[in-house]
């Protein structure tokens, strides 16, 4: 339940821009002679007794304006009926996930970057993130958790497991997670830059188990063909410390497999050689998942008018009150 203020007429409030103006006039209207004989005590009082009972009825009026108006606290209750997509992100973290062809950052600064903008556009599904080289692992299971999420993409690197491409098994291992799930929409999107070389599962055997289970998966490749400069961990045998080098690496994408994983599983299969095609790509998953989403709201005002209106009586009250007791005199 949530609480808000509205106006039910709110053009009476345009009125208020008129209170300015009314006082600018008070202080500059045209004097005309005349003999008067002050009804104020005889002493000392500042000018501002003058003009108080002008800024009571000015006063007067702002109240009145606002209670005319109708404020009203509105109260509302949404009831919201959805039909959850789990989705399990498949991101490739294997040392040729490191090339430089995307610059100014690597194939897989620029695959987090699109992650995390994709992430923050699915505020009605849980998504999970699960990572690999030559096995798989599990950096986020199912989650509704943004915040979570976002951070532990962000804190992805490269070689955090093996080295190597176990398509099969990463495929596997996100297929476990999102049986466990037990939503009906399932989707998993697999983010990689090579051939399948690596894992105790094949990848054609993993496709039937997602195809299997109703999970559709997204391929995307990512890179440019042909040689590209990748960084090489090279540990100095004498010093024992570690410098990286670059060196130009044919690095393949298996596009007849990623295309034959996609369909077998009712997905989709796209290239990105750029960073703004593989945001496109994300954007265009994007479209394809929507969630279903039905939200019903109910809301019920309770009118406030009444506080101003009172407001507005006492202060035209007060005016000949205080003329009364002679702290101002009434014009």
């Amino acid at each position: 339940m949530s609480q808000f203020p509205v106006f039910a007429s709110p053009l009476w409030l345009f009125g208020l821009a008129a209170l300015p103006l009314l006082a600018w006039w008070h202080h500059h209207r045209p004097r005309h002679g005349a003999l008067l004989v002050s009804r104020l005590p005889s002493a000392p009082a500042g000018r501002w007794r003058l003009h108080l009972p002008f800024y009571l009825k000015l006063g007067a009026l702002a109240a009145l304006l606002l209670a005319l108006a109708r404020p009203q606290a509105g109260y509302s209750w949404e009831e919201s009926l959805t039909e959850g997509i789990d989705i399990q992100l498949v991101l490739d973290i294997s040392g040729s996930m490191g090339a430089e062809d995307f610059q100014p950052e690597n194939r897989l600064g620029v695959a987090k970057g699109v992650l995390r903008d994709f992430v923050s556009r699915r505020p009605a599904d849980r998504l999970g993130l699960t990572v690999f080289g030559g096995t798989a692992m599990t950096r986020a299971p199912l989650t509704t958790d943004r915040r979570l999420l976002d951070e532990l993409i962000a804190a992805v690197e490269l070689n955090e497991v093996a080295d190597g491409t176990a398509i099969g098994v990463a495929l596997a291992s996100a297929a476990r997670r999102l049986e466990a799930g037990g939503a009906k929409s399932r989707v998993a999107v697999l983010v990689t830059d090579g051939v399948n070389n690596a894992g105790e599962i094949d990848p054609r055997s993993a496709t039937a188990l997602c195809a299997g289970l109703g999970i559709r998966v997204y391929t995307i490749g990512v890179g440019t063909s042909g040689r590209v400069p990748v960084p090489v961990p090279v540990r100095d045998p004498i010093t024992g410390r570690t410098t990286v080098r670059r060196a130009m690496m044919d690095v393949e994408v298996d596009e007849p497999l990623l295309r034959e994983v996609a369909e077998r599983t009712g997905g989709a299969y796209f290239q990105a050689a750029d960073p703004r095609a593989l945001a496109g790509v994300f954007a265009e998953i994007d479209r394809l998942e929507k969630t279903p989403l039905k939200v019903k709201r109910y809301v019920r005002y309770e009118e406030r008018f009444a506080p101003f209106a009172w407001a507005a009586l006492a202060l035209l009250t007060l005016a000949p009150a205080l003329a009364a007791i002679r702290v101002t005199v009434e014009p």
